[in-house]
């Protein structure tokens, strides 16, 4: 549900860039707190209240709660508590860089939040967040996460740009996705037998009526309610009924062919439209805005990785929630 903490749309904005593995610092850490992020405490509280959150989605999907010292509730822990360092990570970068986040822009992307999902109705709002087990106050500071997040985004790739040459040389590497192969609509009938094909060949050659065999006869699930229609592209169907399709006059019926569905009888509706490339001015836009969002998202993933290695000395975690060391070309890691 769209209020299950807000915290998937936060996690899809940071482009899961979880800062796993950071160390230790010297600071003692408060006995009310989970880790303290530059001076800056993380509150059990703010803990207790994911993993709370968590345990109310578990039972509203009706899955068991990972049993404490399991690794799954290990690894539910550890997510927990990292999604809570990296917010505080960004609201401490988001104060150095000038981002601002005022009560009533949290006020206007409730507003939007309501009205989308719930059609402006406070009381269905207040009965899914009594649902999940939130209170306001907790969503209102998921989405001043979310709106932090959006602006440090916007402020880290402002810079990013997209020439017309990396356009054309996308638009060059990639022309197949560009392409339509040859297609054209025809329509068939499909029997288990030769024997029961070579019959309904026959009924059509003496007049019988195609579409009326198709929805009485074929084998087909997908096209024989139609009357056997079908839009076919050269290359996209068995080869031997590929073949023939293609081969055939408008019109025209095929003696049965042989697949490993059946045999077809299959008729020609149209003539074969010509494959077709669509130019690069169609979708020069599109292009640039792929390439954009991909370097955009580049940028973020070396900022991020930047902020880790900026905070490795500044984060120190309560005895028990210190995240697993991160991943080595080693066989061994060394904690800090």
């Amino acid at each position: 549900m769209i209020i299950s903490r807000l915290v998937l749309s936060l996690c899809a904005l940071t482009l899961a860039l979880v800062l796993a593995g950071c160390g230790g610092g010297s600071d003692e850490v408060p006995a009310n707190a989970v880790a303290v992020v530059a001076g800056e405490e993380i509150a059990k509280s703010d803990y207790n209240a994911l993993i709370a959150q968590a345990k109310k989605s578990y039972t509203n999907q009706k899955r068991e709660f990972p049993k404490a010292g399991s690794q799954e509730f290990q690894t539910l822990r550890n997510q927990a508590v990292q999604f809570l360092v990296q917010r505080e990570q960004f609201e401490q970068e988001a104060a150095d860089m000038d981002v601002e986040v005022t009560e009533k822009q949290i006020d206007a992307r409730l507003e939007q939040i309501q009205k989308q999902y719930f059609g402006g109705d406070k009381k269905k709002f207040d009965k899914q967040l009594k649902d999940q087990g939130l209170t306001e106050e907790q969503v209102r500071n998921d989405i001043r996460a979310q709106i932090v997040s959006e602006k440090l985004f916007e402020q880290v790739t402002r810079g990013v740009k997209v020439t017309d040459a990396e356009v054309e040389k996308f638009y060059a590497d990639n022309k197949a996705q560009y392409s339509q192969p040859e297609s054209r609509e025809v329509r068939h009938i499909l029997r288990k037998t030769k024997a029961q094909a070579d019959d309904i060949y026959n009924q059509l050659k003496a007049g019988a009526d195609f579409a009326a065999l198709a929805k009485k006869f074929s084998e087909d699930t997908g096209s024989k309610a139609n009357g056997g229609k079908l839009t076919i592209s050269k290359g996209q169907t068995v080869a031997a009924f590929d073949k023939t399709a293609f081969a055939l006059k408008k019109n025209e019926i095929s003696k049965p062919v042989k697949t490993e569905f059946g045999f077809h009888v299959i008729q020609a509706l149209s003539d074969t439209k010509p494959a077709k490339t669509t130019p690069l001015k169609d979708v020069k836009e599109s292009i640039k805005q792929q390439l954009e969002q991909t370097k955009k998202n580049e940028a973020m993933t070396k900022w991020v990785d930047e902020l880790k290695k900026d905070y490795e000395d500044k984060v120190s975690y309560a005895v028990g929630f210190t995240p697993p060391p991160a991943a080595t070309g080693t066989t061994t890691a060394e904690s800090k």
